[in-house]
C-alpha cells in the first residue's frame, strides 16, 4: 500500500510540476499554424465565395443555421464586407505570429477565433482537416505550446540574463494587448453579438481574467505561493490537452481503420485504385496511373492502410514499433497530399501525429536548423532554442516570474 501510494504520488507530482513534451507541443503548434496560414493564403482570391457576402450560403442563412446549432462565429457580428475583411485579416496574423511564437497565449486564442470563425461561417466547405483543425485551434489554448522554438522563448530567455545582471525588466506590450482584448471582448459582451452558445465566450472570458491574474501574480515579491499554484494549474491544463490529443488521433487512426475493415473494396484489396481515377482527386492523372498500373501494389497500400490504422494505437506502448508505423503514416499523408491534391488535410494530420514524435529526433531537427541557420546568419547567437538542449525555463506565453522551483 505504502509503495502504491509513493507511485501515485510520484505521478501527481510529475504531472504538476512540468509541462510535458515541450518540443512536440512546438511542433503541434507550428504545424497547425502552418496549415491555417497557407490555406488562408492559398484561397485568399476566393475567400469572398467561400465564407463572405459573395458565397452561395450567404448571411441569412448562416444566421439561420447559427440560431440554430449555437455555433461561434465572429462573422455574424455584421453582415458588412469590411468587417468580413477585418476577421480574415486577423485569421492571418494571428496565424502568423503563433508560427514565430510571440505572445503565444494570446495568440492561440486569436487563433482559435479565427478558425472557429471562417469554418462555421460555411460549415459545407471543407474536409476532415478541417474537423481536425477546428478541434486542435481549441486545445492549443490550453497548451503552453510556446516554451521553445519560439519568439517568447528567446524573450524569456533574455529577460533572465537581464534579471541575472541586475537589470529591470518591464513587460509594456502584454498588459496593452490584454487591455485591448478586454475592451474589445466586453464591448461585444455588452452589445449581446455572441449569439452562440456559452462554451466559446465563457472560454474567452475565462483565458482574459487567468491572463490577468497571471501577470498580477507574476509581479509579487514577497510571496510564491500564488505563482506556484498558477503553474500548477497551467502545467495540468497543459498535460490534460496533450493527452487530449493523443487519445483524438489515436480516435482518428481507429475508427478510420475499423470502418474500413467492414467495406468490400478494403476487404478485397482494390480501395486504393478508386480514388486515384476520381477527376476531382487526381490534379497528377500519369502519376496515379502510374501507382495504380500494378495490381500488387494497390493490393499492398489497401491492405496495409487498414494494418497501420488499426494497430497504431496498439503499439504506443512500443516505442520502436510505435516510430516505425509513425513515420509510415507520415509519408502516406504526404503521398496523399501530392497523389490526391489534399495538402491541407495531409498537413493537419501530420502535425497531429507530430505529438508523438521521439524527443531525440526533435532535439536533433533543433540543432540543424540552429546550424542552418548560423549558416546563413553568421553574426546570430543562436536565440531560437532549436539546439536540441532542455530549454531553459522559457516563459512562452506567461510571465517569467511565474516559474518558480519547476523545470520544463
Amino acid at each position: 500500500m505504502n509503495r502504491f501510494s509513493l507511485s501515485v504520488s510520484a505521478g501527481i507530482a510529475r504531472v504538476t510540476e512540468s509541462a510535458f513534451a515541450p518540443y512536440q507541443s512546438a511542433v503541434v503548434r507550428i504545424g497547425f499554424s502552418v496549415t491555417w496560414l497557407l490555406f488562408l493564403l492559398r484561397e485568399f482570391p476566393h475567400r469572398e465565395e467561400l465564407y463572405g457576402p459573395d458565397g452561395p450560403w450567404n448571411w441569412e442563412l448562416a444566421r439561420q443555421l447559427i440560431d440554430s446549432n449555437g455555433a461561434f462565429t465572429a462573422l455574424m457580428w455584421s453582415d458588412g464586407r469590411g468587417w468580413f475583411e477585418v476577421v480574415y485579416a486577423l485569421a492571418l496574423l494571428s496565424s502568423a505570429l503563433l508560427l514565430l511564437g510571440w505572445r503565444t497565449r494570446a495568440m492561440s486564442v486569436l487563433f482559435m477565433v479565427g478558425v472557429l470563425s471562417l469554418q462555421n461561417r460555411s460549415v459545407f466547405v471543407g474536409d476532415g482537416g478541417d474537423n481536425v483543425l477546428h478541434l486542435m485551434s481549441v486545445y492549443l489554448v490550453f497548451m503552453r505550446c510556446g516554451r521553445v522554438w519560439s519568439l517568447d522563448a528567446r524573450r524569456a530567455r533574455r529577460e533572465q540574463e537581464a534579471r541575472a545582471r541586475g537589470e529591470r525588466v518591464t513587460d509594456r506590450v502584454g498588459p496593452v494587448l490584454w487591455a485591448v482584448s478586454g475592451c474589445a471582448l466586453i464591448t461585444v459582451t455588452v452589445a449581446d453579438r455572441f449569439h452562440s452558445e456559452w462554451t466559446i465566450p465563457a472560454l474567452l472570458w475565462a483565458a482574459w481574467c487567468v491572463q490577468g491574474l497571471w501577470w498580477a501574480v507574476g509581479r509579487l515579491r514577497k510571496s510564491t505561493e500564488p505563482r506556484i499554484l498558477f503553474d500548477v494549474i497551467g502545467n495540468v491544463l497543459h498535460n490534460g490537452a496533450l493527452v487530449v490529443i493523443m487519445v483524438e488521433a489515436c480516435l482518428i487512426y481507429a475508427t478510420a481503420g475499423w470502418y474500413k475493415i467492414q467495406g468490400s473494396r478494403w476487404q478485397d484489396g482494390t480501395a486504393v485504385y478508386y480514388p486515384l481515377h476520381l477527376d476531382y482527386f487526381s490534379p497528377w492523372p500519369m502519376l496515379a496511373d502510374l501507382l495504380s498500373a500494378s495490381g500488387t501494389m494497390v493490393m499492398i497500400a489497401t491492405y496495409g492502410t487498414v494494418i497501420v490504422q488499426v494497430a497504431f494505437p496498439f503499439t504506443l506502448s512500443n516505442r520502436r514499433l510505435k516510430n516505425v508505423l509513425l513515420a509510415v503514416m507520415m509519408t502516406e499523408h504526404a503521398v496523399i497530399a501530392v497523389v490526391l491534391g489534399l495538402p491541407f488535410f495531409s498537413l493537419a494530420m501530420i502535425a497531429t501525429d507530430a505529438v508523438f514524435l521521439p524527443t531525440p529526433f526533435l532535439h536533433r531537427i533543433g540543432g540543424w536548423a540552429v546550424r542552418a541557420r548560423e549558416r546563413l546568419f553568421s553574426g546570430d547567437d543562436g536565440d531560437g532554442d532549436g539546439s536540441g538542449k532542455a530549454a531553459p525555463e522559457p516563459a512562452d506565453e506567461d510571465a517569467a516570474p511565474a516559474r518558480v522551483g519547476f523545470t520544463a
